[in-house]
């Protein structure tokens, strides 16, 4: 499969002007940028291919092959990356335009489940849910199943671990202040994955979409963390992945909790490195918390 890609701006300096107690000072500040992508697919048979607008989504401009085909999945329009022949940026009216469109190309023996995108798929970075026509219609079904379990044992100690080093690793952040973040790790703690957009909901989309592009799900043996709250779109698209274990370092919503509990997913809220708050806990993803039986986590 080929992948064209172009070189992103992710973060912009503005001119400031900086007041404090004391004194005013024109300064530069660094921005996070955001954008507007256009997610387009074509599909169908060599002699009919259907060229369909299948979204578009306020992002930061970067990793944006993984942005698309990770949307793709998550919202159950494909099952795997092996369907996908090319993902290209589109030329638009301008130079500045082809980096705002970009066309993923499928199989021609293939035909995408269209029927989960009846909605109006128009999504702001604030707002993953925006223009959904019920909830019913965003409960997709992943493509892995879930009989084969896998049971983690989260530790107390590598969970309080996690936040520091996604904050560590965090450039964009580092630079902007204003930028969200997905970052998958193994049970041990280890940082495997991390994608950054101004869109949370796409943070996560480019990190599955550079997951299932490296043939590692299902990510039933990972620990997803968020850097902000956990929505319920959020916690849908981590079970398209079938990861059995979500941390947040913000709070859920109570639909994310009810979700995950449907999913049979552990989710974690408000985590910090002394204390974090469980509102589910699966059998496939317990929390070892042998040494605070008696306490409050």
């Amino acid at each position: 499969m080929e992948i064209t890609n172009i070189g992103p701006v992710s973060v912009k300096d503005v001119p400031i002007t900086k007041i404090n107690a004391f004194n005013s000072e024109a300064v530069l500040d660094m921005l996070s940028v955001e954008e507007p992508l256009e997610i387009k697919i074509l599909y169908g048979p060599e002699n009919q291919r259907t060229q369909k607008n299948i979204s578009v989504t306020m992002r930061t401009p970067g990793n944006d092959h993984e942005l698309a085909t990770g949307f793709l999945f998550t919202e159950g329009i494909i099952p795997s990356y092996s369907i996908i022949k090319e993902v290209s940026h589109l030329a638009g009216q301008c130079t500045r335009q082809k980096q705002n469109s970009i066309q993923v190309e499928l199989r021609e023996d293939f035909i995408p489940q269209l029927m989960q995108a009846d909605r109006n798929f128009y999504t702001t970075s604030s707002c993953g849910v925006c223009g959904k026509s019920s909830i019913e219609s965003i409960k997709t079904v992943s493509a892995f199943s879930v009989k084969n379990k896998t049971v983690l044992h989260l530790s107390r100690e590598i969970l309080s671990q996690l936040p520091h080093k996604l904050r560590t690793a965090q450039t964009d952040f580092s630079n902007t202040g204003g930028i969200h973040a997905s970052g998958l790790f193994s049970v041990d703690g280890d940082l495997i994955l991390l994608r950054e957009d101004v869109g949370r909901h796409n943070a996560l989309d480019k990190l599955i979409g550079s997951a299932l592009s490296a043939d590692l799900l299902p990510l039933n043996k990972h620990i997803l963390l968020l850097s902000g709250r956990a929505s319920f779109e959020l916690i849908q698209k981590a079970a398209m992945a079938r990861i059995s274990a979500v941390a947040a370092i913000g709070a859920p919503s109570s639909l994310a909790v009810d979700l995950a509990k449907e999913f049979n997913m552990t989710l974690i809220g408000f985590l910090r490195e002394d204390r974090f708050n469980v509102y589910n806990s699966s059998d496939v993803a317990p929390i070892l918390i042998s040494d605070l039986e008696n306490k409050t986590v």
